[in-house]
């Protein structure tokens, strides 16, 4: 058997043109899609069924059961044993009970101070819908009850009161109410979404670890949705942040809006620097992109009144103020 080369003849009548060739596809910015963000929208968007309900409650409440009895068998047979020690540990287990009522005590009160800006929030659309001197100035009053114990916003509060008898005209009063009340508080809330949309973005392009991006996100994003609500008045507790997480995430992909399929992202850097920049990078950019988008749903939820025309900020102007300097670009 011959070992020597094997020589293949072509047909030189059929040769391939280079130039027919397909393009080869780009993996950078045009194949992120912002999963992070994709799946902490999911999770908080995703509705528990009434079974599943039923089942954690049953198993809440059985484990409870169980822990208070072994808890107060524990502390009876140690008491019987040593006095002492005894009446330490049911000294350690009342203060556990009361700082436990404490904190249902706080949760019960954060969803009554959201019921509060909900309530505004519809006096507020009313006024803005009837266009009526009075029932803008029963809105003033109420924002002034409100926050009367704001020191943050004690200058605007004295500025409002000054000027209100001055304006006869509904849509002005609510205006100077905006200008004067709403608009620090929005600024405020502006910086807390461009520190997580800059986080959530940073993480992303560097933490190669698998799941730290979502982990990252959903941290974020819980944090930041709470900043908001105590930017706002509207201080919540751990359950009620999950439920106005679940609210904002639950309108967000109801609508559409945590979705990277538009020109939001390429309005923001230039189409030559998005070609040269990772996939990594271009997933940390959306994902921060899509966490300003958050930030502002969070702001029209827990604001006490709706946003005036031009007022509402914009998503690409957060993530160029949160992102600048963070990746670089091209000039």
């Amino acid at each position: 058997m011959s070992k020597g080369p094997v020589l293949i003849d072509l047909d030189d009548s059929v040769r391939p043109d280079v130039a027919e060739a397909a393009p080869v596809p780009e993996l950078g910015m045009g194949a992120a899609q912002g999963q992070a963000m994709q799946v902490a929208a999911r999770l908080g968007a995703r509705k528990v069924s009434w079974l599943a309900s039923l089942f954690w409650g049953l198993l809440a409440t059985f484990v409870g059961a169980a822990v208070s009895v072994t808890a107060w068998d524990f502390a009876v047979g140690l008491a019987a044993r040593s006095p002492t020690l005894g009446m330490a540990v049911s000294v350690v287990g009342a203060s556990l009970l009361v700082v436990a009522l404490l904190m249902i005590l706080r949760e019960l009160a954060g969803f009554a101070r959201l019921r509060r800006v909900d309530g505004i929030k519809s006096a507020a659309a009313r006024a803005v819908e009837t266009k009526e001197l009075g029932e803008a100035r029963k809105l003033v009053d109420q924002i002034l009850r409100f926050y009367r114990d704001r020191d943050d916003l004690r200058w605007g509060r004295e500025s409002l009161q000054k000027r209100r008898a001055e304006v006869m005209d509904a849509d002005a009063l609510i205006v100077l109410l905006e200008t004067e009340m709403m608009a620090p508080l929005d600024k405020v809330a502006q910086m807390e979404i461009e520190a997580a949309a800059r986080q959530v973005a940073a993480v992303t392009a560097l933490v190669p670890l698998a799941l730290a991006d979502v982990v990252a996100a959903l941290t974020s994003n819980l944090r930041m949705i709470r900043r908001v609500a105590e930017i706002y008045g509207g201080r919540t507790g751990a359950i009620g942040n999950w439920r106005l997480f679940r609210a904002v995430m639950t309108h967000l992909v109801a609508t559409g809006a945590v979705a990277a399929g538009d020109d939001l992202i390429g309005t923001m850097v230039g189409g030559g620097a998005l070609a040269k920049l990772s996939r990594r990078f271009g997933e940390g950019i959306v994902n921060g992109a899509l966490t300003a988008r958050v930030g502002v749903a969070a702001m029209e939820v827990c604001r006490p009144m709706p946003f005036g025309e031009g007022r509402r900020p914009s998503v690409t102007g957060l993530v160029k103020r949160a992102l600048a300097g963070l990746f670089s670009k091209e000039s």
